[in-house]
């Protein structure tokens, strides 16, 4: 069982389904190969990112992130990622937009942050150095710019081969979103 560790209280984590399984596979696959021969590793959801902020550490399990900063040392965990998607779960999302979302901008490295509908082809994204509000990515033919990197990631490659759930299922979800 993996866990969460939040300035000194340990969480546990919940499995997750299919879907979401396949769309962080299909994001860290196409970073990977994007990626291959530069210094960025791409990472899925068994590395950690720790977030130092006072006295508080923080440890969460990022479903896909991408670290390229030498300062990243140690086995386990890494301190300074560059991109952090976390894909949307009924049971998570609140927790993605607000505060995981708060915490991950305090990490001075972090040029981009996605969060990834795994119910609707809807995507999320803050740019460090960009608007404040997010934009939104929501047609197959949309891209997500990751600067940092100088690459474009197509929705239809985050999305490929996914089937969405039901209109009962994705209007229960979209009911407890925020």
């Amino acid at each position: 069982m993996r866990h969460e560790y939040l300035a000194g209280v340990v969480y546990a984590m919940a499995g997750a389904s299919i879907g979401h399984n396949e769309i962080a596979q299909n994001i860290s696959a196409w970073l990977r190969a994007a990626l291959r021969g530069k210094p960025s590793r791409t990472f899925i959801e068994a590395v950690k990112v720790r977030i130092q902020r006072a006295e508080d550490t923080i440890f969460y399990y990022p479903d896909v992130f991408v670290a390229c900063d030498p300062r990243n040392t140690h086995d386990y965990y890494r301190d300074f990622p560059a991109v952090i998607f976390e894909v949307l779960s009924p049971d998570t999302t609140r927790f993605d937009w607000r505060e995981k979302r708060w915490a991950y901008q305090t990490i001075e490295s972090l040029q981009t942050y996605v969060l990834v509908d795994q119910f609707k082809p809807e995507v999320t994204v803050w740019q460090r150095g960009g608007e404040e509000a997010p934009v939104k990515l929501t047609k197959p033919d949309d891209v997500l710019s990751l600067p940092s990197f100088g690459l474009t990631l197509p929705l239809a490659e985050i999305y490929a081969g996914i089937q969405f759930p039901t209109a009962r299922v994705a209007a229960w979800y979209e009911w407890q979103s925020p």
